[in-house]
């Protein structure tokens, strides 16, 4: 999106500005793969999120990983990831392994801390005039993010990510058997 006015700098006393309206100028779909050990990420934006763009980047990843490497999978729901097109391709590349993440938790997959950043860092003030600008701006993200990867890196224990979670399941039950009243 482009905003319709420049934005305004920071300034000594005032905060950097934005417009609240906007023109939608076209949008991509970003696949990523993250390396969990290295915090690299392969990454390709295609024109749809459809089978067909996810198999050509499942392509992508095959091409770009060492073959002696089992890849491992952490994925949405999205019914694009259980296509039989790509159900079939997978049982041909048996390397692949996939594992979906449960409704509503996408905070459980790594590479959600990639996108956060990516967008806070080169995508939310932006100004992006057409899906081109747009793109070269998640590959200059892209280049710069695998010239000098880091990994991310849990804050919290499995243990009290557990403990949390069992909290949130005790409050989303309360209040379910509140409205169910």
């Amino acid at each position: 999106m482009d905003r319709t006015q420049r934005s305004l700098p920071t300034k000594p006393g005032r905060a950097g500005t934005l417009t609240h309206d906007y023109k939608r100028n076209g949008t991509t779909t970003l696949f990523a793969a993250l390396d969990v050990l290295t915090g690299s990420v392969i990454g390709q934006c295609l024109p749809h999120h459809r089978h067909t763009e996810f198999l050509t980047f499942l392509k992508t990843i095959d091409r770009q990983v060492a073959k002696s490497l089992q890849i491992h999978l952490i994925l949405d729901s999205y019914a694009t990831h259980t296509h039989p097109n790509v159900t079939a391709w997978l049982e041909k590349h048996p390397r692949f392994r996939l594992h979906f993440t449960p409704t509503s938790s996408s905070w459980v997959n790594m590479v959600e801390g990639f996108f956060s950043q990516l967008s806070n860092k080169a995508i939310r003030r932006g100004g992006f005039a057409s899906v081109p600008d747009l793109i070269a701006a998640i590959d200059a993200y892209l280049a710069a993010n695998n010239t000098n990867p880091t990994p991310f890196i849990w804050t919290n224990t499995a243990n009290q990510i557990i403990e949390k979670v069992q909290r949130g399941r005790v409050t989303l039950n309360a209040n379910r058997s509140r409205t169910s009243r």
